[in-house]
């Protein structure tokens, strides 16, 4: 059921919640020099949820040298290792492209989103980002570690969609994030978390559809399919809502098409069942 809650983020950034970890005092990611070597005892394995077991990175190698990236309008700095990042192509061909670079290697990514590019190289360290997904055995269910402690999801997590005019569900930003950085994993997972939402605006359903719309490939079978079967699902709450109208008038985007014919394969389908045999 549609709500017209606040939009919330879950949680700190990861690159915040690493700076609080190593000490009190704040630090910026400019101390560190970009060719330092880190000597970092692996952690002791730790039980993973049955996602993780087949789409989780293999463990990083935190012994490889530190590659500075800055991201956003902001320029907001994060490091990395660089094997860690090497597990996507993209940013192991922006590695070895500067592979003779002697003042250490640095990628720039300005039209990125810090808190969304956090939950990407949060995957990249753990195979997961937060909120956590959870499987519940008994139901063979899934859902999502919630703020509190809880499995839940009923709060939509949302970013500023550049272009769109309004807020995005941070699931599908990272879903096509993760298309540019060729991580089919996540995408995967981007889009199961992105299921378990619930509680979610109308008007946030269509924007963040117009941003999928925009930022995936026309054959993009999957995000984009997810949000015509969710508006034909919803489809007696956008007519009561009048948000899907003023988007129709605006036009401008393939996603009305694609809809007009989603709804009707869906009367046809609904006109198969009743039509005696």
């Amino acid at each position: 059921m549609f709500t017209s809650s606040k939009n919330k983020s879950y949680r700190e950034s990861f690159s915040g919640r690493v700076g609080k970890e190593r000490s009190k005092k704040q630090r910026s990611f400019k101390e560190l020099h970009p060719s330092r070597r880190v000597n970092t005892q692996q952690p002791a394995p730790t039980q993973s949820s049955p996602s993780q077991a087949s789409s989780s990175p293999t463990s990083p190698n935190l012994n490889s040298a530190i590659v500075t990236l800055c991201v956003g309008p902001s320029k907001r700095l994060f490091a990395a290792h660089e094997d860690v990042l090497a597990k996507s192509p993209y940013f192991a061909q922006a590695c070895r492209a500067q592979f003779f670079e002697a003042s250490g290697k640095r990628i720039d990514l300005p039209s990125e989103d810090p808190e969304v590019f956090s939950a990407v190289l949060e995957y990249l360290y753990k195979g997961d980002y937060s909120p956590k997904l959870l499987f519940d055995k008994k139901r063979a269910s899934w859902s999502l570690d919630d703020d509190d402690g809880t499995a839940g999801g009923q709060r939509e997590s949302t970013v500023f969609g550049h272009g769109t005019g309004g807020p995005v569900l941070k699931d599908t930003v990272i879903y096509c994030s993760a298309n540019r950085y060729h991580l089919p994993e996540l995408q995967r997972l981007a889009l199961k978390k992105q299921g378990l939402q619930s509680g979610v605006q109308c008007s946030t359903i269509l924007t963040s559809a117009r941003y999928a719309y925009a930022n995936t490939p026309a054959s993009d079978s999957k995000l984009r399919a997810h949000y015509l079967a969710l508006i034909v699902r919803s489809r007696n709450t956008f007519k009561r809502s009048g948000t899907m109208q003023m988007e129709m008038e605006a036009g401008g985007t393939p996603l009305f098409f694609d809809l007009f014919v989603a709804m009707v394969n869906h009367l046809d389908d609904i006109a198969g069942v009743r039509s005696p045999r």
